[in-house]
């Protein structure tokens, strides 16, 4: 995920509710954004993430696995 620190801000106050993301695979990820607080620092976000769903696709987790 990259988000740069104008988009990071965005989500980070609640102006944007819903990230998306594109999957390794391809797939694409929709999920409430105040999930990515914890990652925002000054330079955004950035990394490679796992996201973990249930079987209802309600997500469980995100963990940074890279910056």
């Amino acid at each position: 995920m990259h988000l740069t620190p104008e988009q990071a801000l965005r989500y980070y106050q609640g102006m944007a509710k819903t990230v998306i993301v594109t999957a390794e695979t391809g797939q694409r990820l929709s999920f409430p954004a105040e999930h990515i607080r914890q990652f925002v620092d000054s330079r955004g976000v950035n990394g490679l993430f796992s996201i973990e769903f249930d079987d209802n696709n309600k997500l469980i987790g995100i963990t940074r696995l890279t910056h």
